[in-house]
């Protein structure tokens, strides 16, 4: 286990370095935060902020939230201090008891399976834009004209992309130069944010302009963006493993990276929010580039970057899935070559299964940043509130941390009812 989440690090960190593993400075953990939390949730942006009601409410929402972003990544190196555990499920267990480590486990496998449904979605929307665009370019006709032919169905070639491709790089039990492949991510990020700002300054002046404030600008509709928030900052399941990693483990040296991480997200996130809602205003996808036209060669290139990407960390988050499975059913049939390859094909196949039944990323969005919230608020206050009780601290201090614990816990409890009633409402009303 720890020589998998070593590895993997790069995405979600579920356990310890290896003893003998080179210690990580302050600019490698900052960077791993970076990457652990750069994601498929950047797409989703534009859109967060014309359901938040326009750029200013958008950023007030993200500016409070990086409030308690910062405090859980802190609170979690105290927690991992405290406890002498080094992966989150560990700290959970160790400080709030084994029914909480139980629940922690088993958000910590659904919010897994939650994202891999996700990046199927994504990989389902730039296969159809590309799919046109390629048939555009071979019969040379427009995307309103280009018809819809049985090699150009999306959900045929991701069952077959998922068949061929993903299900082999899935089946090994290590996951070997996947590990490599992961900065994919960073960089597909990156450049999605710089394609967006040019493509705004660039783009061509429009018959109509675009309009703004089309979503109702109240404190429910502005709340309701925070699930896309949580799942576009979530990196707090690698915050345990990479405070476990660094040489200086002072807490005052992690509050730093913790709050350097995170502004550099919140700059890359809020650029492409800004830019992308202001390009398209209430007509933005819930996926930005599918609101992009499929012969814009710019945002071609953004789609192959995100979907190599997807394709390289897909197996990494299923590999993750599959170790942690051990631990929640307390038993090792997992680690059996034939439960291995049946859980992997099991996997692969409910995802794909998920993934094309529900294929708006805003819904699947709103799940996954219901479940986030339990590892960015609810984990982290009743880890503060737990280790309150056995930390040699003054009796004021105790109050006020623990006090914070609370309402940090409230907050996530808030946001994961909010964002669950959402998905079941939008659910219900498709049906």
């Amino acid at each position: 286990m720890e020589e998998l989440a070593w590895e993997s690090i790069s995405l979600l960190g579920e356990a310890a370095p290896r003893t003998d593993a080179p210690r990580l400075g302050s600019a490698a953990a900052a960077f791993i935060m970076l990457k652990s939390a750069l994601g498929a949730g950047l797409l989703s942006f534009p859109w967060a902020f014309h359901k938040a009601g326009g750029v200013s409410a958008a950023i007030g929402v993200e500016m409070a939230s990086l409030v308690f972003l910062i405090s859980g990544l802190v609170i979690l190196g105290h927690a991992s201090s405290a406890s002498g555990q080094s992966t989150y499920q560990g700290v959970v267990r160790q400080l709030c008891g084994g029914a909480a480590g139980r629940l922690c486990d088993g958000c910590f496998l659904f919010n897994l399976f939650m994202i891999s449904v996700a990046f199927l979605v994504v990989m389902q929307d730039h296969l159809e834009k590309l799919s046109h665009s390629l048939h555009m370019t071979i019969q040379g006709s427009s995307e309103m004209e280009a018809p819809n032919r049985w090699y150009t169905d999306h959900r045929l070639a991701l069952s077959a992309l998922c068949l061929l491709v993903i299900l082999p790089l899935s089946l090994p039990k290590g996951i070997g130069f996947q590990k490599y492949t992961s900065v994919l991510g960073t960089l597909a990020a990156a450049y999605l944010t710089v394609a967006v700002v040019v493509r705004y300054y660039l783009r061509e002046e429009p018959t109509a302009s675009p309009q703004f404030g089309g979503s109702v600008n109240s404190w429910p509709s502005t709340l309701s963006v925070m699930p896309t928030i949580c799942f576009g900052f979530q990196c707090h399941e690698a915050a345990v493993a990479i405070y476990s990693s660094l040489e200086n483990k002072a807490l005052p040296h992690w509050a730093l990276i913790s709050v350097v991480s995170m502004l550099l997200c919140l700059f890359i996130y809020s650029l492409t929010g800004i830019f992308g809602y202001m390009t398209f205003g209430e007509d933005v996808a819930a996926d930005i580039l599918m609101s992009y036209p499929g012969d814009d060669l710019v945002m071609i290139v953004a789609r192959l970057l995100f979907g190599v990407s997807i394709i390289t960390v897909y197996p990494i988050t299923l590999l993750l899935g599959r170790s942690v499975l051990p631990d929640l059913l307390s038993c090792t049939w997992a680690c059996e070559k034939r439960a291995h390859v049946g859980f992997t094909v099991a996997w692969i196949a409910s995802t794909l299964l998920v993934a094309v039944l529900v294929p708006d990323i805003s819904d699947i969005i709103s799940v996954i940043g219901g479940i986030s919230a339990f590892f960015i608020f609810i984990f982290p206050g009743l880890c503060l509130m737990f280790s309150m009780q056995s930390v040699p601290v003054s009796p004021m201090t105790r109050v006020a941390l623990t006090s914070w614990g609370t309402v940090t816990l409230l907050c996530g409890v808030f946001i994961f009812g909010q964002s669950t009633a959402i998905a079941i409402m939008d659910l219900l009303a498709k049906f």
